[in-house]
C-alpha cells in the first residue's frame, strides 16, 4: 500500500503539523506502508527559505528512509493578505507541477489543510493519480480565517467555503484532529466517514525522569524563580497579550514569563513589553523538537493559551502534549474540548478564562504555592497522555482505517 503526503509544511520546519505528520508517516512506514511526502522548500514560521533550498526548483531527499519530494515556494515576511495568498498559491502550482511529474501512481493522497487551497492541487493529482482523497483538517478554513478577522472579502470567502465542500465530497474519507472538527463536518455532511486522527505524543522521547538539564542555569535564571512557559508559534490565533497582562499582575512574585517562539505577533508583543516596563517577561527563539525536553525539564508550569472566541471550543493546541508528556502542570486557557479533555477528565492542570490576564496570573501564583498539588497534576497528565494520545497507538488505529479502504470495506 502506498501513501503520498502533500503538505505545506514539514521538517525540518520546526511546528505542529509538521511534527504530527512526520511521526504519523514514520509509524505507517514501519507498518509497511511505502510512504512519499510532497512538500515546500523548508521556511516557516521565520518566512526565510532555509540554507542549501534556496534558489532551487526542486529537491529530492531521503528522511528517515522515506523520499521526501520539496517543490519551490514564494515567501514573503509581510503580514498582508496578498503576501499570504501568494505564498500559499504559489506552492499550489508548483507541488501540482511536481507531483505530475516526479511521483508515480498511489493508493491514497492525504491532503493536508490548512492552507486550504492547497486543496486545488491535491483534485488535480487525485485524478491523475488514480488515489483516493484523504483531506486532513487540523482547522476549519475558511471559518477560522473569517472569525479571526484574517479574511473579510466576501467574494474569497463564498470562493473558499465551495472549495472547502467540494474537496469534502471528493475525499474516500474526511480526518479531524480533534472532536470538535469531526463534529463540524458530519453534522455538515453526515454521509461522509470522517475520522478522528487526534495529534498525540512519542512517550520514548519525552522521559523527563531521564534528563540532566542545565538550561534555567545557562539562561540566567535561578532556582527560586518560578518558570512559566509557553513554546510554540507567536500568532495572533493564540491572544499572547494575555501573558505580559498576568506579568503586570504578578510584578510582585518570583514567576517568570518565557515565550519561546516566532510569529506574526512577536514584534507587536516585544514593544508591548518595553511600552508596559516588564523586566518579567522573556522571549527565546524557537528551538528544534530535540532540545526542548531541555527546556521542559527546567521550568515548572507549562502555559497554553488561545483567544476567547466560540470557535477555539473545538480545539487542542499540539502544544499541550509534549508538555504534559514530561509531567509539567498545566495552565489551560482553552475552553471546550481541551479543557474537558485535559483539566476536567485528566486533572493536568488549572483553566483559566481566555484573554483574562488577571485570572491567569491568580492560577499562576496558586500553582506557584501549591507544589504538591502541582507535582500531582504532572503525574496525572503524563499517563492520560501515555493512554489516550499515544502515537503509536493512533498510528495504528489509523493505519487499520487505511488498511480497510484499500480492501474496499467502507465505514
Amino acid at each position: 500500500m502506498k501513501l503520498i503526503i502533500l503538505t505545506q509544511y514539514f521538517p525540518p520546519e520546526v511546528g505542529a503539523p509538521q511534527n504530527r505528520l512526520y511521526e504519523i508517516a514514520v509509524r505507517l512506514k514501519q507498518r509497511g506502508v511505502d510512504i512519499e511526502i510532497l512538500t515546500a522548500m523548508p521556511n516557516y514560521p521565520q518566512m526565510e527559505i532555509h540554507e542549501g533550498y534556496k534558489g532551487k526548483w526542486y529537491v529530492k531527499e531521503k528522511m528517515n528512509d522515506m523520499t521526501v519530494h520539496r517543490a519551490w515556494i514564494w515567501v514573503s515576511k509581510s503580514k498582508g493578505i496578498v503576501s499570504r495568498l501568494m505564498n500559499y498559491f504559489s506552492f499550489v502550482f508548483s507541488s501540482m507541477w511536481i507531483g505530475l511529474f516526479k511521483l508515480g501512481k498511489t493508493d491514497y493522497l492525504l491532503c493536508e489543510s490548512p492552507p486550504l487551497f492547497l486543496g486545488l492541487s491535491v483534485l488535480v493529482l487525485k485524478r491523475a493519480k488514480h488515489a483516493k482523497l484523504i483531506f486532513n483538517v487540523s482547522d476549519l478554513w475558511p471559518e477560522t480565517a473569517e472569525k479571526l478577522g484574517l479574511i473579510n472579502n466576501k467574494f474569497l470567502l463564498s470562493t473558499t467555503k465551495k472549495l472547502e465542500e467540494h474537496l469534502y465530497a471528493s475525499s474516500a474519507f474526511v480526518t479531524g484532529q480533534t472532536q470538535g472538527i469531526v463534529k463540524n463536518i458530519k453534522d455538515r455532511f453526515p454521509d461522509k466517514f470522517v475520522y478522528w486522527l487526534p495529534n498525540g505524543v512519542d512517550m520514548g522521547f519525552y522521559k523527563e525522569e531521564d534528563i540532566v538539564s542545565e538550561w534555567r542555569k545557562e539562561n540566567g535564571f535561578g532556582s527560586d524563580d518560578f518558570l512559566v512557559l509557553y513554546a510554540g508559534i507567536i500568532g495572533h490565533a493564540q491572544g499572547l497579550e494575555v501573558v505580559l497582562k498576568a506579568a503586570e499582575n504578578t510584578k510582585d512574585q518570583p514567576i517568570k514569563w518565557v515565550l519561546l517562539g516566532s510569529g506574526p505577533e512577536k514584534e507587536k508583543l516585544l514593544n508591548m513589553k518595553e511600552q508596559m516596563k516588564l523586566d518579567n517577561v522573556f522571549f527565546f527563539e524557537p528551538l528544534p523538537k530535540s532540545k526542548m525536553p531541555d527546556v521542559w525539564k527546567s521550568v515548572d508550569v507549562s502555559l497554553v493559551p488561545l483567544r476567547r472566541i466560540d470557535l477555539f471550543k473545538g480545539a487542542i493546541p499540539s502544544k499541550i502534549f509534549e508538555s504534559v508528556a514530561m509531567r509539567k502542570a498545566l495552565l489551560l486557557g482553552v475552553e471546550g474540548e481541551a479543557k474537558e479533555l485535559f483539566i476536567d477528565e485528566g486533572k493536568a492542570g488549572l483553566a483559566f478564562i481566555p484573554d483574562d490576564g488577571v485570572d491567569l496570573a491568580n492560577k499562576a501564583i496558586y500553582l506557584m504555592n501549591n507544589k504538591t498539588e502541582r507535582w500531582a497534576m504532572g503525574v496525572n497528565g503524563r499517563k492520560y497522555v501515555s493512554v489516550k494520545f499515544n502515537r503509536d497507538t493512533i498510528a495504528a488505529d489509523f493505519y487499520k482505517v487505511l488498511i480497510d479502504f484499500n480492501n474496499g470495506i467502507s465505514k
